[in-house]
């Protein structure tokens, strides 16, 4: 897939439906999401900070996300989105210059969240980065995620007034996606879906609606967020802990994938 190809089927991704993104954090996890059928490619910020042995925060250094960005890209066939985080950065021509690195080598997407800090930054953000890639010929779908529930900045139940409020501001900045990780009410999701002018991205939760009621709220895109990562590492954990007990693997749940099969996933690429 071209550079170009990948940004038009990315957005493309966005018109109906929900898109499904079981988030990767290294290019032998992408690679087998991709083996399963997925549309496209996300990574989870969280799960390549601790494959690096950093903590997930904006702790991870940039040479280590374009290092495992390109790994990425060189195994799966499919459009590519990551997560940044905050940017790494709070000077947003900074953070203009990553996206614009990332989106040089085939980069589709990006997440880019304003966490504790104001809406003006991460405003001033999304307009560097758009600046920055009209300058370069590039389109990266821009998903702006709004930490509003996730944070708990707002008191329960009043929590849509400012993330429209928010997403306003970002769609005007030129976002081209919102994200609200943490919303789980129907009534909440679909009046955020119908006010915020953005395809809706959502993040996994136990309590979120069935993918055909989020799809006919308006959602466009269900996140996996670091949930496979989480349970990755809590199966080694389990393993582990059995084999430093007794040199044994105890059974778990999950079934191993054999060396053939995992072997031949990369045997092409």
């Amino acid at each position: 897939m071209t550079i170009t190809s990948a940004f038009e089927t990315f957005r493309r991704l966005h018109g109906n439906g929900v898109l499904l993104l079981a988030n990767a954090w290294d290019a032998g996890t992408a690679r087998l999401i991709e083996s399963l059928g997925a549309q496209a490619i996300a990574t989870t910020s969280a799960g390549v900070a601790w494959s690096h042995g950093y903590a997930d925060g904006d702790h991870l250094p940039v040479s280590r996300l374009v290092a495992t960005v390109t790994d990425i890209l060189r195994v799966v066939r499919v459009p590519l989105s990551v997560d940044i985080e905050g940017g790494y950065s709070d000077d947003p021509a900074t953070v203009a210059g990553t996206v614009a690195r990332l989106a040089d080598i085939g980069v589709a997407g990006i997440n880019l969240e304003d966490a504790n800090a104001s809406p003006d930054l991460l405003c001033a953000k999304i307009e560097h980065i758009k600046r920055a890639c009209a300058r370069a010929g590039t389109n990266v779908f821009v998903n702006a995620r709004t930490d509003v529930y996730l944070r708990g900045l707002a008191p329960a139940g009043e929590r849509v007034e400012p993330t429209l409020a928010r997403a306003t501001r970002y769609r005007e900045a030129g976002a081209d996606g919102l994200f609200v990780p943490g919303v789980a009410d129907r009534g909440e999701i679909g009046a955020i879906a119908a006010g915020a002018g953005l395809p809706l991205n959502v993040l996994l939760r136990p309590q979120l609606p069935d993918l055909d009621d989020l799809a006919s709220l308006g959602v466009r895109r269900l996140s996996a967020g670091s949930d496979l990562a989480e349970f990755a590492h809590g199966v080694t954990r389990q393993l582990a802990e059995g084999f430093l007990r007794s040199g044994r693997l105890a059974r778990v749940t999950a079934e191993a994938m054999g060396y053939g099969d995992l072997n031949a996933l990369f045997a092409d690429r």
